[in-house]
């Protein structure tokens, strides 16, 4: 059995899987790439037979599949049933352990091309590239920092019934409105360890983790970088997490809104924008007031991020953590240090002026957020758009609302012929294709609310 030293491409191996491996020899490798969801697909094979200069594929019907893995035909996708090879090209750069394998495996995620070389246009890591290069072309650079929240729940075997908090070390089911309780942090010691033993093995860094204020709920904030970079480590921490809580006999759930009384579970992104040459902030002058830059990326936030909320709020659940209260508020309001508009302004130093958009939900593909979120500022700026004037108190429900149901985000979305071009045309035709099959049959199902207060009472 060779050694990692055999491949040739050891080097590139982030440091913290040479310190987790210990001197033991790699089993096995996953090859990997994050579907529409944001799930890992990809192939499993022995050590001996991955070479990343070798070619391997996956069919394209891969992103064909609705969430409940039903088939959609694609109005105009020509000879969509040939089901055509992709070309997965590892990325080395992000090699990273499975530490939770009982074998020694690396993982790494695959950038996904044509046999000619072009990139896969309805590959969700090549949507957010695509963006990333019209920033290129501007000479900018984005960067982001994003928030994961989650609940760990007891495991839930029974679609039908409700999802509980688990119990913690206390022996008592976890309680809700208990933000940042280090008491209520304490309880789930043993999972929190295990995700930190995870992710430091992987080479992840957590800026941050706090309680959140439902039962069980927990936030991990991650160090501001590369928009790329993130949207990678958010794919791998939510296996990591699911991962560390199985192995303590509980659920991590990143369902937007899992309990119908608690709150729901956002990925809050924070965004800047710096010169690609000079690596400063050009939403700050250098004397630290705002850039007309600065506001137009929020007036393009205002204008577009409406139109593209089907990536942001992708399930009917989604929805349903869009209440209207301070935590998801549903306008597209700015305000500063204002948690009740749905584009804050966090207190900061002039060079980190940024925006944080407060209306992505956990379960959205980070690639496709990140892509939509910085898609809309982008356009703001080129357009030199003008945001609405600035909100004052509390927003809630006023001012420009989002959308009310998933029909019409998924309306909005269809008629953003701009947003289609940058994000690409095949890719804006399959995802609302299969979002539209999604809903359809969400609206078959029969709910345990009807059966409940309908069955016997009308």
């Amino acid at each position: 059995m060779n050694h990692i030293a055999s491949f040739g491409w050891h080097d590139e191996l982030p440091a913290a899987f040479n310190a987790h491996r210990n001197g033991r020899q790699i089993d096995e490798v996953e090859c990997i790439v994050p579907d529409l969801v944001g799930m890992s697909r990809g192939k499993a094979m022995p050590h001996y037979k991955f070479d990343p200069s070798q070619t391997f594929y996956l069919p394209n019907s891969l992103f064909f599949e609705t969430v409940t893995g039903e088939y959609v035909d694609v109005l105009g996708m020509d000879n969509q049933w040939t089901e055509m090879d992709m070309v997965l090209r590892p990325d080395m750069s992000t090699a990273s352990a499975a530490p939770w394998a009982n074998d020694l495996t690396l993982q790494v995620i695959c950038d996904l091309e044509t046999r000619d070389g072009e990139p896969i246009s309805i590959a969700p890591r090549n949507v957010l590239k695509r963006v990333l290069a019209l920033y290129a072309e501007q000479g900018w650079q984005p960067i982001v920092a994003p928030e994961i929240e989650f609940y760990l729940i007891k495991p839930n075997l029974d679609p039908n019934a409700p999802i509980e908090p688990p119990v913690g070390r206390t022996g008592r089911p976890g309680s809700g409105r208990r933000a940042f309780s280090m008491v209520a942090i304490d309880e789930y010691g043993p999972v929190i360890d295990t995700i930190y033993d995870y992710t430091e093995a992987q080479g992840l860094a957590i800026d941050t983790l706090i309680q959140e204020g439902g039962a069980g709920q927990l936030e991990i904030n991650l160090q501001h970088g590369d928009p790329l970079l993130l949207a990678d480590q958010v794919f791998y921490f939510k296996r990591a997490i699911r991962e560390a809580a199985l192995k303590h006999g509980v659920f991590a759930t990143f369902m937007a809104k899992p309990m119908r009384d608690e709150p729901g579970s956002a990925m809050h992104v924070h965004q800047s924008v710096v010169d690609a040459k000079t690596g400063q902030n050009i939403f700050s002058h250098p004397d630290g007031s705002p850039t007309e830059t600065f506001f137009h990326f929020i007036g393009g936030s205002q204008r577009h991020i409406t139109e593209l909320m089907p990536l942001m709020a992708p399930y009917v659940n989604s929805h349903r953590r869009l209440t209207g209260g301070q935590s998801a508020p549903t306008n597209l309001e700015w305000g500063h240090d204002n948690r009740t508009t749905g584009l804050r302004i966090p207190n900061s130093r002039p060079e980190a002026r940024r925006v944080e958009n407060r209306v992505i939900g956990i379960d959205a593909n980070p690639y496709l957020a990140l892509a939509a979120s910085l898609a809309a500022g982008l356009q703001g700026m080129i357009e030199r758009i003008t945001p609405r004037p600035v909100a004052q108190g509390e927003v809630f429900a006023n001012g420009a609302l989002l959308p009310e149901g998933p029909f019409d985000m998924l309306a909005a979305f269809n008629e953003a012929t701009r947003m289609h071009e940058i994000l690409g045309r095949d890719f804006c035709t399959l995802f609302s294709a299969i979002k539209l099959a999604e809903l359809n049959e969400f609206q078959r199902e029969i709910s345990p609310w009807e059966r409940k207060h309908l069955l016997l009472n009308v």
